[in-house]
Formats: structure tokens, C-alpha cells, sequence
């Protein structure tokens, strides 16, 4: 039996690289499909939300003499992007999906409305969030708690390339000690615990929403997490 009802997942724009050092890898975008598609098999419902680091990354281009407004406009378009070719790996996989942004996009995506997304989970479907809040100077990770709480989500998968949260940096120091649980204070007050931006971690604090936090890398690991079982740290 399923652990999770509902949950987000937070994949970053870095992952969709893949083995590419820009922009989409189709193959890990397949892997990474064929992942969500065997998770939707245990019942769960999948909101996901992706960032745009692997195109475009808002910080990033401010610093090139972009507008930071102008430049987290352009960040969010960049996640949509990836929304688009991960809503057709998935629907190439037979999972049916909604793309969904926060501005209107409507030849190409439902703009998000609360209860037509929460519809469409009840429905089986998995929900692509696009475009991060809509507002600039908010991060995908900070969206991803947002989306989460407004769809009544259970907690936050944050897939990352390591299998938990360290006391250390395990590339780093060998014996680093990884922990099968932590609180979300301990992970706000920890300078050590970069999983998340404070301010994501922060509402899932103030909001009582775990947060999951395990290797993407390592198949079948989205699924054993929703299950409940061992697969990296849960921040609680």
C-alpha cells in the first residue's frame, strides 16, 4: 500500500541536461518518464514541477545586464519549455498529462486554475506546473511548496543526484553521516542542509509538508520513495 496520496515532484532544469551540457536530453527525459510512469502506477497523484536552470536561469542573466524582472520572465518561460517535452515523453508513455502555466499560454498549455488542476489529478492525470509562480524573484523550489500546498498535496520530492540529506558533503568527506530523517527546523537553521531555498523550506515548515529527498539517478527509486520505503531522507 501507496504512502503518498498526492505529491509534487521538484525536478531541476540541471537534471533535464542530462548527459548534454546545455538544454534537453532526450534520453534522460525518457528515463526519467518511464520513472514517473511506474510511480503513477501505485495510485499516486504527481504534480510536477520542473525549473529552467539547463536554458535559462533568471539570476544568472541579471548579472548579465538583463532586467532581473526581465531576465525571471525569460527563467519561466524556460521551465515551460521543459514542461512541453516532458508532457510528450509522458503522453508517449501512455500517461495522460496537463501542462498547465502561470500566465496565459493557451495555444500550447491550460493556464492553472486551482480546482481544474486538482480535477485532473482526481482523475488519474498527471499535472506539469509551468512558469513558477508568475511573479519574478521566486524560486522553482519556492513554486513547487506553493503549487504543493494550494493542491493539497502530501509533501515535496525534491529528486536531486544524491541519495539523501548529509551531515557533510558525502563527495567530500567519506564519512559523512546521511540521515534517514531530519526536522524542517533543523534543515531551516542548517547552514550544512542546501536542499532547498530557506524560503521553500520555510513554508513547508510554517505549512506542516514534508519534503523527500532522494537520488533520481537510481531506478526505480521515485517509486520505492512514494511507497514509503527507504530511498533517501524525509525532512518532516
Amino acid at each position: 500500500m501507496k504512502k503518498y496520496k498526492r505529491i509534487v515532484l521538484k525536478l531541476s532544469g540541471e537534471a533535464m541536461m542530462g548527459k548534454e551540457n546545455f538544454g534537453i536530453d532526450p534520453d534522460f527525459i525518457f528515463y526519467i518518464a518511464n520513472e514517473i510512469m511506474e510511480a503513477t502506477q501505485t495510485g499516486v497523484e504527481i504534480v510536477i514541477v520542473v525549473g529552467g536552470g539547463n536554458i535559462f536561469r533568471g539570476v544568472a542573466g541579471s548579472k548579465q545586464v538583463i532586467d532581473r524582472t526581465t531576465a525571471d520572465y525569460m527563467g519561466m518561460l524556460a521551465t515551460i519549455f521543459n514542461g512541453m517535452a516532458l508532457q510528450d515523453a509522458l503522453e508517449r508513455k501512455g500517461v495522460p498529462t496537463r501542462l498547465h502555466t502561470s500566465f496565459e499560454m493557451k495555444e500550447i498549455a491550460e493556464p492553472f486554475i486551482r480546482k481544474r488542476a486538482i480535477r485532473h489529478l482526481e482523475k488519474g492525470r498527471v499535472v506539469i506546473s509551468g512558469g513558477g509562480t508568475g511573479l519574478p524573484f521566486v524560486t522553482t523550489d519556492t513554486a513547487a511548496v506553493i503549487r504543493g500546498l494550494e493542491l493539497g498535496c502530501e509533501s515535496i520530492f525534491k529528486a536531486t543526484n544524491v541519495d539523501g540529506v548529509y551531515s557533510e558533503d558525502p563527495k567530500k568527506n567519506s564519512k559523512a553521516k546521511k540521515y534517514k530523517t531530519i526536522s524542517l527546523e533543523e534543515a531551516f537553521k542548517s547552514d550544512r542542509i542546501g536542499i532547498m531555498d530557506n524560503s521553500a523550506i520555510d513554508l513547508c515548515r510554517t505549512n506542516n509538508i514534508s519534503i523527500v529527498v532522494f537520488n533520481i539517478y537510481k531506478k526505480g527509486n521515485l517509486k520505492k520513495a512514494i511507497l514509503g520505503k527507504n530511498a533517501g531522507t524525509v525532512i518532516k
